[in-house]
């Protein structure tokens, strides 16, 4: 019976085989490899009865550790499995080939097929927030994750369609990446033809011991470093690549799990670094258009990439799950209602002062009390 099959292996394998993907079901839609299933590991053994014992199942998990007990347990149980040694990581590297033609393939994607529906809507949210002005020298920040690296190929659309003077950097935080995930950026900015400035910090080390929210105060460290690079380099703003899907499942987040009426705004001045902003070109943008511009251009992308989550199906199971949740709500409340995710984001935008409790403003507490009796 076979037990563990390479990337390269699978790619001449005989026998007929499916391919099951136990990382949650975010890192899933995320990317995953051509024809395979979603299990996550947390469902796979109550999901047993889908599974016959004759076809060959190729476990694959962020990186081939988890994977591989998996696929043990499952052998074990009577199921011919086997663990794809590399995991996804691994396929994404093996299909990173160089490609000259690539980035011309992609940038035509996105002035032809994707046209309405990423550059106009980039262009639209830098006109109508006022994200871009002239003289600016912008970093655009980049992750290695599918917002970050189509939000670089957009900005280098703008150049060369700008119709005034601005600067644009490429930024990667190396924050102590396995060298895996560093390989993979650096691969796609190669592939996509992205001139990247890697710099970097040891920030994975300082949260690892860090009990109480690691990924909240990794992410506020994060922006703190790219913050500080930026200016450095000459910098008056940082573009970071979160999308319209993002402010919608912000809002409702805030209401639900945080009790509080907010959204991520388009724009914002930094309260710790004078004279820098970070702005949200994507802020228009639509989470499913982004799959298919990825999925269109055979494209592959780190969801996280942090070294110590080399043993998990899951970044951050507690925010990963309450995410997933707000996602799925949406989506059977979009069944009802079509309209209900534009009504989400333009809730923030029609805000109704007289008809609020209570509201804060520059971190002052004020309630419909205050001016209750004068009206």
């Amino acid at each position: 019976m076979l037990e563990e099959i390479s990337v390269k292996e699978l790619k001449n394998l005989e026998v007929d085989f499916k391919l099951i993907d136990i990382r949650d079901e975010i890192a899933f839609e995320y990317g995953t490899i051509n024809g395979a299933v979603n299990i996550p590991q947390s469902k796979l053994y109550d999901s047993l009865d889908l599974l016959d014992k004759q076809t060959l199942y190729i476990i694959v998990c962020k990186s081939g550790i988890v994977s591989d007990t998996v696929a043990e347990e499952l052998r074990n149980k009577g199921y011919n499995a086997a663990n794809l040694k590399e995991g996804y990581y691994g396929y994404m590297l093996q299909n990173m080939q160089s490609d000259t033609q690539k980035a011309k393939e992609v940038e035509r994607s996105i002035n032809k097929k994707f046209h309405k529906s990423l550059w106009s809507r980039f262009t639209t949210a830098i006109q109508e927030y006022q994200l871009v002005e002239e003289n600016d020298k912008i970093a655009v920040c980049i992750s290695g994750g599918k917002d970050s690296m189509l939000m670089a190929k957009l900005f280098q659309e703008l150049k060369r369609h700008n119709k005034f003077p601005f600067e644009v950097v490429y930024l990667v935080m190396d924050p102590g990446y396995s060298p895996k995930n560093r390989e993979i950026i650096e691969k796609n900015s190669k592939l996509l033809n992205v001139p990247i400035t890697v710099f970097e910090s040891n920030i994975f080390e300082s949260v690892f011991h860090i009990d109480k929210s690691p990924c909240y105060i990794c992410a506020r460290m994060r922006r703190g470093y790219l913050y500080s690079k930026a200016k450095e380099l000459g910098c008056n703003k940082i573009a970071l690549g979160h999308h319209y899907d993002d402010v919608i499942e912000t809002i409702l987040m805030g209401m639900l799990y945080g009790g509080q009426v907010q959204t991520m705004m388009p724009k914002l001045h930094s309260t710790n670094f004078e004279g820098m902003e970070l702005i949200r070109p994507m802020y228009l943008i639509r989470e499913d258009d982004i799959k298919s511009w990825r999925d269109y251009n055979d494209l592959h992308f780190i969801q996280c990439a942090c070294k110590f989550t080399e043993t998990f199906t899951s970044c951050n199971p507690d925010n990963a799950s309450k995410r997933l949740e707000i996602k799925n709500m949406i989506r059977q409340m979009k069944r009802i209602n079509p309209q209900v995710e534009s009504n989400i984001f333009k809730s923030v935008q029609n805000v109704n002062l007289d008809t609020v409790i209570g509201y804060k403003q520059g971190g002052v507490k004020h309630s419909f009390l205050d001016s209750y009796n004068e009206k």
